[in-house]
């Protein structure tokens, strides 16, 4: 069976990296002014993309390079505690039975044989980048050491691959209006349970999901 693995350094597009391959601060400016970083992209009704159709995205991070963003409502059938074992990581017995039994997201077709965190900020990692005060993006392995060790951050999603795009081709996408985006919300992101993200992200823009979909249908 083949491992899946979080590397300490993963270069991937939309994500500026330092000498030692570790995400780049202070990056963040797109040459259009349009950037999406901390919002969710959301698939419209009509998309029958079968990766994307019916996904919310959790945009990472948007510049000059492109887009780098993870998929939070489509959960794997793989759990963290088989995802432990996977990696040979011990769980210690202090941690909290809720969180060996969460489900891996299917964050994006990219390196899909590998794992990628949000969580909320507090330890450092050594390949680590920092959204907001409220969310981060780690790609390194020692986050999850952590968590096996019941000290990992106090809110957190793991996927197996990610999202990406090349530069304008997300723009060209919600142009040709395949997604709704919204500033994103951590309590849709870390608090809800899976199958409620898609309507919770879209109510975040006042629309009723019934009417979204009932409108897409007579497109």
């Amino acid at each position: 069976m083949k491992k899946s693995k979080i590397d300490k350094t993963l270069p991937m597009p939309g994500m500026p990296h330092d000498d030692n391959g570790a995400p780049a601060s202070g990056m963040a400016s797109v040459s259009s002014g349009f950037n999406l970083a901390n919002h969710f992209l959301i698939a419209m009704p009509s998309m029958q993309d079968p990766v994307f159709g019916g996904t919310v995205v959790y945009i990472c991070e948007h510049n000059d390079n492109g887009v780098l963003g993870v998929v939070i409502n489509k959960p794997t059938d793989m759990t963290m505690e088989v995802l432990f074992d996977r990696i040979d990581l011990k769980i210690s017995d202090s941690l909290d039975p809720h969180v060996v039994s969460e489900p891996i997201m299917f964050g994006g077709p990219v390196q899909d044989d590998r794992g990628f965190v949000l969580h909320t900020p507090g330890a450092r990692y050594s390949s680590s980048l920092t959204v907001t005060e409220q969310v981060a993006f780690t790609t390194s392995i020692d986050v999850l050491e952590a968590v096996a060790a019941g000290d990992g951050p106090e809110r957190m999603m793991v996927s197996i691959g990610y999202s990406g795009w090349s530069p304008g081709q997300l723009e060209d996408e919600i142009g040709r209006n395949g997604w709704l985006t919204v500033g994103a919300d951590p309590h849709v992101l870390f608090d809800l349970p899976v199958e409620e993200r898609y309507n919770a992200a879209i109510k975040l823009l006042g629309i009723d999901p019934t009417m979204l979909a009932l409108e897409a249908g007579h497109a």
